[in-house]
């Protein structure tokens, strides 16, 4: 009898309640694949919007979604080195991480070093090479400088803080009031992301502009936030959740977005970029695997000297997706909500 492992699907626009959990046989790897006995998962943003149909150029329902995971390699496809067998790997995988076995891309997998846990892997994986990235490959930003955060309580406006700081650099972390005290624990200025007088407080603390802004809100934020660079200054937008939360088709406002994006980026005195974590991923993906391997490699690294601490809001069976993704989605947290199959 073939094996089976348990899977959540998503089968169209739903509540919450609406998420399905199902058995089916589990999948065999083929060339460049790994089989892999998952220990951790996790709740991100980008199931969030699938759950609603707003996520860019996500499956057709019926789905599996899961953005990434972390697990124990218990069989290899062709190509594969067999020595991967048993080794424990943290994997992108966009969709299909909310099982207990899944067959993932080599090529998006890099090694959990040991001292490592799962559950902290899993939190730092996706939201650890996005945020790494950022600051350091799209940014560029330099010890002394002065940045800011929007989504700063996020799963990686969090990671991205610890960075930053780790790095030598100010941070004013932009978010909900009810953040602010544990921000300023963490050695970050806090304001409130949503106040008419942000700019004002951004001026108050950075009054010759900041060196770099990252916003995952998109619509006049990200205005807003151009406003407030200094001379030489980098605006890096990752998100827009402004029109993900809204209604209508997704390709209109992405459109203008990233066409704004590209014609600051023509202007003098000034860079705007807009990330994109896939981007390489098809048409350079010998450079994606490196820079994915010595990225999150670092991140990793990082977590196991306990210079970043992976933020954590609550563990719940993968069995219990229902209230994990309610918990997720009511906007009370400070950390990522995880999966345990």
């Amino acid at each position: 009898m073939n094996e089976t492992t348990t899977h959540v699907v998503l089968p169209g626009i739903v509540e919450p309640a609406g998420l399905l959990v199902e058995e089916t046989p589990v999948a065999t790897p083929g060339p460049g694949e790994l089989l892999v006995t998952v220990e951790a998962t996790g709740i991100s943003y980008a199931e969030r919007a699938m759950r609603r149909g707003r996520y860019f150029m996500q499956p057709a329902f019926p789905f599996t979604p899961g953005y990434d995971l972390v697990g124990t390699v218990t069989a290899v496809g062709p190509g594969v080195d067999p020595a991967m067998t048993g080794r424990r790997v943290a994997s992108l995988t966009k969709t299909g991480a909310w099982t207990g076995r899944a067959v993932v891309a080599e090529r998006d997998s890099v090694v959990v070093p040991d001292g490592v846990t799962s559950e902290d892997a899993e939190a730092v994986t996706v939201n650890g090479v996005t945020a790494w990235q950022m600051l350091h490959r799209a940014a560029r930003v330099r010890p002394g400088q002065t940045i800011l955060v929007f989504g700063a309580n996020g799963g990686v406006g969090g990671v991205l803080i610890q960075l930053a700081r780790h790095h030598g650099v100010r941070v004013i972390g932009a978010a909900s009031p009810r953040h602010h005290e544990a921000m300023r624990r963490d050695g970050v200025d806090p304001v409130d992301y949503a106040a008419p007088d942000l700019a004002d407080q951004v001026r108050a603390l950075a009054p010759a502009g900041v060196d770099a802004v990252f916003d995952n809100i998109g619509g006049a934020t990200t205005r807003t936030a151009r406003s407030l660079l200094a001379r030489g200054g980098v605006l890096v937008s990752y998100a827009i959740i402004d029109a993900v939360s809204g209604t209508g088709s997704l390709w209109p406002p992405f459109l203008s977005h990233v066409g704004r994006i590209a014609f600051w980026n023509t202007l003098p005195g000034q860079r705007a970029v807009f990330y994109d974590l896939w981007s390489g991923h098809s048409r350079t993906p010998k450079r994606f695997r490196a820079h994915l391997e010595e990225d999150l490699g670092r991140v990793l690294q990082l977590v196991r000297d306990g210079v970043v601490t992976p933020r954590i809001a609550a563990r719940f069976p993968l069995t219990e997706i229902v209230r994990a993704m309610e918990l997720a989605e009511s906007r009370t947290l400070d950390g990522k909500v995880v999966l345990l199959p």
